[in-house]
């Protein structure tokens, strides 16, 4: 009798056991759910911010051999496809394709710019002007 109970209690864990398992780990998502989304969040800005850097040289590429930067009809694409620019000696790209910001949207050009030669910008995770945090736009300015 006495071996019949050792066993019942070796076969697996109790409903309690269980319970108290799943609180914990609740416990542990919802601490540390948000700090992993804020996390993924920074990331995707410092992604975005590292594209307009990758973009910045590129253009300046395109300028020391156009002479110029690509106007704002030219656009980006002007970077990865030769549409009868005098002196291109591109792809200036790694992609022939002009990537998108990380929350999957285009990036804006702009030539000549407000704040400079050009203007280069993500409106961020809200994709709207301004914005706070990760829905800050991200800038070449």
């Amino acid at each position: 009798m006495e071996d019949e109970r050792k066993r019942s209690r070796e076969r697996g864990f109790t409903l309690i056991e269980l319970i108290v398992v799943l609180v914990i780990l609740g416990l542990l998502a919802t601490v540390v759910g948000p700090q992993v989304m804020k996390r993924l969040a920074q990331g995707k800005a410092e992604i975005a911010k590292i594209q307009v850097a990758q973009f910045e040289g590129a253009l300046g590429l395109f300028r020391f051999d156009v002479g110029r930067y690509p106007s704002s009809t030219e656009g980006l694409e002007a970077l990865a496809r030769d549409s009868g620019i005098e002196n291109w000696s591109g792809p200036y790209l790694q992609k022939t394709t002009i990537p998108k910001d990380p929350w999957g949207r285009d990036y804006e050009y702009r030539s000549p710019g407000q704040h400079g030669d050009y203007d280069l910008w993500s409106h961020g995770a809200d994709g709207t002007s301004g914005g706070e945090a990760d829905a800050a736009d991200v800038t070449s300015w």
